[in-house]
């Protein structure tokens, strides 16, 4: 479940980019918290800050979002009352719509942006996946009974 979680939020592609302190919370997850249209204004903010996008992109960005948070967070709760193969289904379908989102996004950006938002994209990729290792590895620990 939590790999599939991963996976949805890759869909966006930019919602990892919210790394700011202020916005975290005790148990990691930075936007849990706040409204649809909060987050879609933190992400267009922090993408044009390292962007450096004009005002014509930074408005067919915020639509690009705003479309994939309400997608993102109907996915979210349709995906947890899903059973095995059906979630198998919704990964592949989810791949295929992070694809779709790439290519807005390379129409939208200049190459050299587009560049930069992959190269972000991928080293916040990397953070999460090992996020999750860490996570998955203290599960294991903590499951494990006391010997005695």
């Amino acid at each position: 479940m939590k790999k599939l979680v991963v996976v949805l939020l890759f869909i966006v592609g930019i919602t990892a980019m919210a790394q700011e302190k202020e916005m975290q919370r005790p148990n990691g997850d930075k936007f849990a918290s706040l409204s649809p249209e909060q987050k879609v204004e933190y992400q267009v903010k922090k993408m044009s800050k390292d962007l450096s996008l004009n005002d014509k992109q930074v408005k067919e960005v915020k639509a690009l979002v705003t479309k994939e948070i309400e997608k993102r967070d109907a996915i979210k709760t349709e995906m947890k009352a899903l059973q095995a193969k059906q979630r198998i289904e919704m990964k592949a379908k989810m791949d295929e719509e992070y694809a779709v989102m790439r290519n807005e996004m390379r129409k939208i950006l200049t190459s050299e942006q587009y560049t930069k938002w992959e190269k972000i994209h991928e080293e916040r990729r990397e953070k999460i996946k090992e996020k999750m290792k860490e996570k998955r590895e203290n599960k294991k620990i903590n499951a494990i009974p006391d010997e005695k």
